[in-house]
């Protein structure tokens, strides 16, 4: 009698085209790699990529498609493709949700402590903090693109940068800068699979001086966090409150603390997130896991 074996399923890890330049996405060699140990067959894709068969894959993983918000509308019309050839990690729906920051709205509608966030789109008057430092940053953006701290005494230079935003079409975003940052860090806890795999903790990303068009680093000072009860609760609470949240495959919860200590959603990373798979090497296996059983639903 003969042997039947079981396909290797085929995974589809998805990222950006760096061109002539080394791809920043470290985490995505160590996943092309151990999964093909684990048994799939499974490749990086460059998500603009025409030549690209997604209906080849049982699964496509978005992990570092970080030009997409440069290109937002190509992209758009690429998950609801990709969505529709294959199954899509995370799901479409939850993606294109999670590509407008406006859904810090929707979070504190449902009850959920967020960063307050007030939205100015073109036309609308501009209203900004005369009592307190505030960022201003767009609804559509990665790396702190477009993103600044400013003090009362600079509203000229905020309104240049409102004016510039608003010609490109983006709406801004204004929220209070939560000095907290610059004591305590900005925390970022990792979920895979419905389960906490790991968090992290960096510094300040937004100094004081810092032109919105400059480049900054993403993720100073990277290190091991251990949660507290509180900030597991909120991000537990935040994951809770996306619509389709029973379909995501993995989620990254950016907290920082309130001027009373207590912990309030920043951003949630359900696109793209990086993963530091390289601070927190033990969140492998359990990573793998994860994208295996989803490649086998």
């Amino acid at each position: 009698m003969a042997r039947t074996t079981t396909p290797r399923p085929r995974i589809a890890l998805v990222t950006y085209d760096p061109g002539a330049e080394v791809s920043k996405d470290r985490d995505l060699p160590v996943l092309v790699r151990e999964l093909n140990e684990a048994g799939a067959e499974a490749t990086a894709v460059h998500w603009d990529d025409p030549e690209a068969d997604w209906s080849g894959y049982d699964l496509a993983v978005i992990r570092s498609t970080w030009d997409y918000s440069w290109r937002a509308e190509e992209f758009a019309a690429w998950v609801a493709r990709c969505g529709k050839a294959t199954r899509l990690a995370n799901p479409a729906d939850v993606v294109l949700w999670n590509t407008d920051k406006r859904y810090l709205g929707e979070l504190a509608e449902a009850g959920v402590p967020v960063v307050p966030t007030r939205y100015l789109a073109p036309g609308d008057a501009l209203v900004l903090p005369d009592d307190r430092e505030y960022v201003v940053k767009p609804t559509s953006g990665a790396g702190a693109r477009y993103a600044a701290r400013y003090t009362p005494a600079e509203r000229e230079t905020a309104v240049r940068q409102l004016a510039r935003m608003h010609a490109e079409g983006f709406t801004a975003m204004v929220q209070p800068y939560m000095r907290g940052i610059d004591v305590t860090g900005e925390r970022a806890l990792q979920f895979f699979g419905g389960r906490l795999a790991h968090a992290s903790r960096k510094g300040a990303v937004l100094a004081p001086g810092t032109a919105y068009d400059a480049d900054k680093v993403a993720h100073p000072g990277l290190e091991p966090w251990t949660p507290s009860s509180a900030e597991l609760s909120v991000a537990e609470q935040a994951l809770t409150a996306v619509p389709g949240s029973s379909e995501l495959l993995y989620a990254r919860v950016d907290l920082v603390l309130g001027d009373d200590g207590e912990p309030r959603v920043m951003e949630l990373e359900l696109v793209e997130p990086n993963l530091f798979l390289d601070l927190h090497p033990g969140s492998v296996p359990g990573v793998v896991e994860a994208i295996l059983a989803a490649a086998g639903r």
